[in-house]
């Protein structure tokens, strides 16, 4: 067959150009990849010359359109998938291919959806609790049951001491909760048990027992959160530390109970002499004060009543130099009159008598006679009872008598005979 006959490979034999490749049309390739992607996704294509062909596209075309709503459909929902809900109280922590990409506050968030990124719902507010040394009981009849190998531990006078202990806490920062240690309970009871025995066996027994409870939770929270936030930033704050027990071991909890008694025994007898020494002492101190306030007093009036008398002797003693003679009658009569009033005799003057005197026993007659009633007694003198009760003496009185003229013709009398 020839080269230019009908069905012949078209190969020139002289000059060689059926050999050669022509280069691809862009126009034609762009046209072909329009066709196929209108055809993929339900659009009208190919040439009007496929008049032929029309009926077995359309079918073709109308399942492609379904598959594409289908598929749009199906990426709208996936994109939806992405909203979420925090509540309050709550963080989300999201993460994109595993590593964190923010925090999320309370209300409505979105994040891409899974797998590409993923969202983990963190309460922030909660308060939760472990317990070292002890389990708490399920039913309320039922007792909290301890662990000894949590509970026993030694103290730096040597002794052994159950201690049970709740730790209370909630999550401070939820990224470092999630990434920053393994597991933070776990880690957190571990710290527990360390700090704890660490604080226990730098105090004595009596110390854990007694009066060192409220100083040891505060030790024990304050190295709990200086390792679990400062150390390790796991985002847990310790809240309180509740030391719920310490007691000895049981089989020597008789001994120490009696020993405890005993305490307080020692107590309550100091607080009794305490209170009886409360009592007593002001009352001494005031009647010391005011024994020296008497003395004191007493002091004053003495030196006031000893400057007294003796300026009065000065005065005295100018005026016995200026006139000795009355100055020693009128000291006389005062003597006289001081010494004669506190005594019961009376001495009657008669007149035109030398030694004419009346005595009358009036001591005595005073002794037998009742009292008289009088209104005021502060008026009544010992002279005025004697003549209202004593009959008058048979000797007459002179009508001037009295007794100051007689005192003083006495002494009178007494002067001249001197």
């Amino acid at each position: 067959m020839s080269w230019n006959e009908p069905g012949g490979d078209n190969k020139d034999p002289w000059s060689g150009r059926g050999d050669e490749k022509k280069p691809p049309d862009l126009d034609e390739a762009i046209r072909l990849l329009q066709e196929k992607l209108a055809k993929i996704f339900g659009g009208g294509g190919g040439d009007n010359d496929g008049d032929e062909n029309s009926s077995g596209n359309a079918s073709a075309n109308n399942s492609m359109k379904g598959l594409g709503f289908v598929a749009g459909g199906a990426v709208l929902l996936w994109g939806l998938s992405g909203f979420y809900i925090v509540d309050e109280g709550n963080n989300g922590v999201e993460t994109l291919f595993g590593k964190y990409l923010r925090t999320t506050q309370s209300g409505l968030n979105w994040h891409l959806p899974t797998p590409i990124a993923r969202v983990d719902i963190v309460n922030v507010k909660q308060q939760r609790s472990i317990e070292v040394g002890y389990r708490s009981a399920s039913g309320a009849e039922q007792a909290a049951s301890s662990i000894p190998k949590e509970a026993l531990m030694l103290t730096a006078d040597e002794n052994i001491v159950d201690v049970s202990l709740n730790v209370r806490y909630q999550i401070d920062n939820a990224q470092e909760f999630l990434f920053n240690v393994a597991n933070p309970v776990a880690t957190l009871k571990q710290v527990t048990e360390s700090v704890q025995r660490g604080v226990v066996g730098s105090s004595t027994m009596d110390f854990v027992l007694t009066e060192g409870r409220s100083d040891i939770e505060t030790r024990i929270q304050k190295e709990i959160q200086d390792i679990m936030k400062d150390s390790y930033h796991s985002g847990i704050l310790v809240t309180g530390v509740n030391l719920q027990d310490a007691q000895p071991p049981e089989k020597v909890q008789n001994a120490f109970v009696d020993a405890i008694k005993a305490r307080e025994d020692k107590e309550r007898l100091i607080n009794e002499a305490q209170a009886y020494a409360n009592d007593v002492v002001p009352k001494a101190r005031g009647a010391s004060a005011r024994k020296i306030q008497e003395a004191e007093g007493y002091k004053e009036q003495v030196i006031a009543q000893a400057t007294g008398e003796a300026s009065r002797f000065s005065q005295l003693l100018t005026e016995y130099q200026k006139a000795p003679d009355v100055t020693r009658k009128r000291l006389y009569i005062e003597a006289i009159e001081s010494v004669l009033s506190e005594t019961n005799t009376v001495m009657v003057n008669v007149k035109d008598g030398a030694n004419n005197m009346l005595y009358l026993p009036l001591d005595k007659m005073l002794q037998q006679q009742p009292p008289i009633q009088q209104p005021s007694t502060s008026s009544i003198t010992p002279q005025s009872a004697v003549e209202s009760t004593v009959p008058k003496p048979v000797v007459e009185k002179p009508a001037s008598f009295d007794r100051s003229t007689a005192r003083g013709r006495d002494l009178r009398g007494r002067s001249d005979a001197e």
